[in-house]
């Protein structure tokens, strides 16, 4: 074992996805095209949603707070990624270091409790469509929201509180692109058991309740869709929530991903790209799902793109 060093430890060293000088043009070239379109499209979706009187709806609500997480979510690891590139220096302050990683629990945590709650939306719209109103009220949407909020904010500082106890060795080269507990831990010369043991059970509550709502909501909205008796109105209630159940399956399956290789003892290459398909490329497509199999979004869109042209 090396020896212990955490008076010492002021920086970190992240990799990137490669140390290849010949990928840095088209890696930086990449990110910044995925980085704008999540942006621009995310803000598109708000501009819509706030712009469009027919859209203040609260599965609507949810989805702009979903749009608004998505660009932090994105913003937290992406621009200090460009930057690395573009200066050739991968160094990274250790408070600079423990921020991000806050700051990328906090948001990733909000997708997973958003996705949840707008799941019971979906299942309340369509199992008990008259009760819609009285159920999913102003005062509730406001409630679920604030208490997403909170639970992020607190479990993420639990956990980055508990970093803050932890020795690190010489070694501070993180195989990564940006700093996420589970490789920051990797590089700790003390026990760290305390810390595995809150990260797996804040892991497994955070991600399996939701998904067990997730999963109990769609289960009985397609029992609910299952009962009607034409294929007209079976397509057009299904299309009400066919692009939240798109961008659950996008953002669970490449959030699996990350689970599965972040439990690799020697990270590679594989965890970090897996990392880009969760934190990158799964907020980048939220708005294209979304604008593109809703006909309420497409046609506040175009709204919102005929105003802007007649104000020029």
């Amino acid at each position: 074992m090396e020896a212990r060093n955490q008076t010492a430890i002021t920086k970190f060293i992240l990799l990137g996805l490669s140390e290849d000088m010949d990928q840095q043009p088209f890696l930086f070239g990449l990110f910044l095209y995925m980085y704008l379109a999540c942006v621009i499209g995310n803000l598109l979706i708000i501009l819509a949603i706030i712009s469009d009187s027919h859209l203040h709806t609260p599965m609507y609500f949810f989805l702009s707070n979903l749009s608004f997480t998505d660009i932090c979510f994105t913003s937290t690891t992406i621009p200090k990624m460009l930057v690395d590139i573009q200066t050739q220096n991968k160094d990274i302050t250790y408070k600079g270091c423990l921020t991000q990683m806050y700051f990328f629990m906090v948001f990733a945590g909000l997708d997973n409790l958003l996705l949840t709650v707008m799941a019971y939306d979906r299942y309340v719209a369509i199992c008990h469509p008259l009760h819609y109103t009285v159920i999913i009220n102003p005062r509730l949407c406001g409630l679920l929201l604030l208490l997403s909020w909170l639970i992020c904010l607190t479990y993420s500082l639990l956990q980055s509180l508990m970093v803050l106890r932890v020795s690190f060795c010489k070694v501070i080269e993180i195989p990564h692109f940006f700093c996420e507990l589970a490789q920051i831990l990797k590089l700790a010369c003390s026990d760290t058991l305390a810390n595995d043991i809150l990260q797996y059970f804040v892991t497994s509550l955070l991600g399996i309740i939701p998904l067990t709502g997730i999963i109990f909501s769609y289960s009985r909205i397609f029992s609910s869709i299952m009962s009607i008796s034409s294929s007209g109105g079976k397509y057009k209630v299904f299309s009400t929530c066919g692009s939240h159940l798109s961008v659950v399956s996008l953002f669970y399956g490449a959030g699996l991903g990350v689970y599965l290789t972040s439990g690799i003892a020697h990270p590679s290459r594989k965890g970090s790209m897996a990392s880009v398909m969760y934190a990158v490329v799964a907020p980048m497509l939220n708005p294209f799902i979304y604008s593109l199999r809703n006909r309420d979004m497409k046609d506040a869109l175009r709204r919102l793109f005929i105003r802007g042209a007649y104000s020029r």
